[in-house]
């Protein structure tokens, strides 16, 4: 099957900067997109970041501005560049990815918690 390994996330100061970095691995025949969703305390998992098949990526209302997320199709990975972290930043982030692999069209990554505290 295929697995996502995340990684970069952890305890930031608000305005800090973090960087999130998520690799498939396994039998792939395709990716057509990826994402990151977040689970913030007391809320519901939402889409942070997404960008599609076609290069057009998607950002949270939120987030915009500050989040840029780009992919390397060569190497199957996709990350996150956080800017301007805010407290409300702080979740757990989970890597999507949606395509053609062997066994399954969807995967997720385990999820890596950023917290943005002062």
């Amino acid at each position: 099957q295929v697995q996502l390994v995340e990684s970069g996330g952890g305890l930031v100061q608000p305005g800090e900067s973090l960087r999130l970095s998520c690799a498939a691995s396994g039998i792939i025949f395709s990716i057509n997109h990826m994402g990151w969703y977040r689970q913030a305390p007391g809320k519901e998992r939402e889409l942070a970041a997404i960008i599609t098949s076609d290069g057009r990526t998607n950002y949270a209302g939120s987030v915009k501005g500050r989040f840029f997320i780009s992919r390397d199709n060569a190497k199957n990975t996709v990350n996150l560049q956080m800017n301007s972290l805010k407290p409300e930043d702080t979740a757990v982030y989970y890597c999507n990815a949606r395509g053609d692999f062997a066994g399954s069209r969807e995967v997720w990554g385990q999820g890596t918690l950023v917290t943005v505290s002062s």
